[in-house]
């Protein structure tokens, strides 16, 4: 038996709002052996993070508090001691590792700074021995010459970099406990395995604990040595990873388990936690039906979207009086085309070009050379207004359906804005009755008109997102990472609303990511973009069986397979 680290007893979380009292967590009783990693696993609202913030004593109080039970860390009570000594343990023994490093890390100071200033805290190094040791850190965690690096603030690293930054900064005074809340949610498939190994060489090296807390079980089972899995604020399932992919208990981690895209098989329905919730039986899995490639037919599947040595370039500027020096090439030569009621998938890592091609394909963005055809109208020759008519034809559905709806207003007026702006309904009465069908259509109710944004899930307002760009009648949609932002099993119903919307409506797609198995999942064809540049384009099964660029087989290649270790290798 490991020697335990930190014991969670009974632990109880409460929040006051303004419909009462919610308990977040609710009994909770969680063990960290030393040396080990615990996967803390559940969707957003699960409680998982809420428990993280609790053992740094960070819950904010109002509105929050911990009602009842105990956070023993080396049999010391975290939840009574006094907020002086957990400073002396925060970072210096206890360290976390937050979701989105830009804003954990401060703007206006190199990321070489803020490390500097935790091991001259806790460490009471001085100047030139923090900046020594920093350094040190940056190379441990594969940061590229780390010398040059300490000098960089966070806006000049990639995401990746950032995360790694995090990471160093977390391992500086080489702490008992890592808590890692979600920390490669936001990243690149790519650079995801590459943080992971890190992690996972790290806490060998180190002999320190993890608690890795995601809502992705594929990426739960290339690192943990336990799962536990928490559903609304309650712990259903805990066992060792092996034992809980090879025999899940709890319908919950079923659900998990079973609906995100997988590689090798492609079901005509994602399964969703509601549909394991609901069952009155074991759900077969293997029992699915499967896709099956849909052959074209040139009568029924015509070229819809033509893009033919399509560029945009991005000056770079440089000097005291900001002339451009250089151009970077963002999109460079491209050329694809998509066929009416099929869907053509859009991979590759940030950077490479996807969305600044989609964005360019509606002029959201103006290309610098080459064609886009629509339907046999050459849409980059189109003026002003008559690109804003084309729109009613051309729609897009963005990343992130925070930033995306206007939080003063009613989902009535969101949904019902492209019909004003075009001239489309009636009166007001007319439009609305409309958008209240649409949000039944994307699987809401029609009386939500008069809510507001913040009153929806994410899942729910991707939903009325997807609402907003059916407003307007379009045959051709545009989805711009859309399911990147969201837990796997609202992803799952995401998918399989899309699917269902193309089949009733005989919508076109172009469907953007960074992940391979969505992108396969959904898509016809696959165009995998690096640098600007389609590498490889072809139909979806052939791109992932045969692939031929060795950007698509590094892409494959870091999708993690959702089983441990032990079970892959059998």
């Amino acid at each position: 038996m490991s020697e335990t680290l930190l014991e969670i007893k009974n632990l109880t979380i409460e929040f006051r709002t303004d419909e009462g009292t919610v308990q977040a967590v609710k009994k909770l009783d969680l063990t960290i052996p030393k040396g080990k990693t615990v996967g803390l696993v559940g969707e957003s609202g699960s409680g998982k993070s809420v428990t993280s913030l609790a053992i740094m004593g960070l819950i904010p109080n109002p509105p929050g508090r911990i009602a009842e039970g105990e956070i023993l860390y080396h049999g010391e009570d975290l939840s009574k001691v006094s907020q002086e000594r957990l400073r002396e343990l925060r970072g210096n023994k206890i360290a976390m590792i937050f979701q989105e490093p830009m804003t954990s890390l401060n703007p206006v100071f190199t990321t070489g700074n803020q490390i500097d200033e935790v091991l001259m805290l806790h460490q009471g190094l001085n100047k030139t021995q923090a900046r020594k040791r920093t350094i040190e850190l940056f190379e441990e965690v594969g940061i590229p010459t780390p010398e040059e690096s300490v000098e960089k603030y966070p806006h000049q690293m990639s995401g990746g970099q950032k995360q790694r930054v995090m990471i160093a900064m977390a391992m500086a005074c080489e702490p008992e406990l890592l808590i890692c809340d979600e920390p490669t949610t936001a990243l690149d498939v790519t650079i995801q395995k590459q943080v992971l190994e890190l992690m996972f060489d790290l806490q060998k090296k180190h002999g320190m604990s993890m608690l890795f807390i995601t809502h992705d079980l594929a990426v739960i089972a290339d690192i943990a040595d336990e799962v536990a899995v928490m559903f609304r604020g309650d712990l259903v399932e805990q066992n060792t990873t092996k034992a809980l992919f090879e025999n899940p208990k709890h319908p919950y981690t079923k659900g998990l388990l079973a609906c995100r895209p997988s590689l090798t098989e492609n079901p005509t329905r994602l399964l969703t936690v509601e549909d394991f919730l609901a069952a009155e039986d074991d759900i077969d899995v293997s029992s699915l039906e499967m896709k099956k490639p849909r052959a074209v037919n040139e009568q029924d599947n015509p070229i819809l979207l033509e893009v033919k040595n399509f560029q945009k370039h991005f000056p770079i500027k440089g000097g005291i009086f900001g002339r451009t020096v250089d151009w970077f090439k963002a999109v460079d030569n491209v050329n694809l085309q998509v066929r009416k009621g099929r869907t053509l998938g859009l991979v590759g890592e940030s950077g490479c070009g996807k969305t600044t091609l989609g964005r360019s394909i509606l002029r959201l963005i103006e290309p610098t050379a080459g064609e886009v055809v629509y339907d046999g109208i050459n849409v980059t020759d189109l003026g002003k207004n008559q690109m804003r008519k084309m729109r009613e034809r051309m729609q897009i559905i963005f990343q992130d359906p925070y930033s995306s709806l206007n939080p003063r207003m009613t989902i009535g007026d969101i949904v019902t804005e492209p019909m004003v702006i075009h001239g489309i309904g009636g009166s007001k009465a007319d439009r609305y009755k409309y958008a209240g069908e649409l949000l039944e259509k994307v699987g809401l109710k029609g009386d939500h008109l008069n809510r507001y944004p913040h009153e929806f899930s994410g899942g729910q307002r991707q939903r009325i997102c997807i609402a907003r760009a059916l407003s307007l009648k379009p045959e051709f949609i545009i989805c711009d990472e859309s399911v990147s932002a969201l837990d796997v099993s609202v992803q799952a119903q995401v998918l399989n609303l899309l699917q269902d919307l193309q089949d009733e409506l005989g919508l076109t797609y172009i469907f953007i990511s960074h992940d391979l198995s969505v992108v396969k999942y959904i898509s016809d064809e696959i165009g995998v973009m690096n640098k600007g540049q389609i590498v490889e384009y072809g139909p979806a099964e052939e791109i992932y069986k045969n692939p031929k660029d060795p950007y698509t087989k590094k892409l494959l290649s870091a999708i993690p397979l959702g089983v441990p270790k032990e079970l892959s290798k059998q």
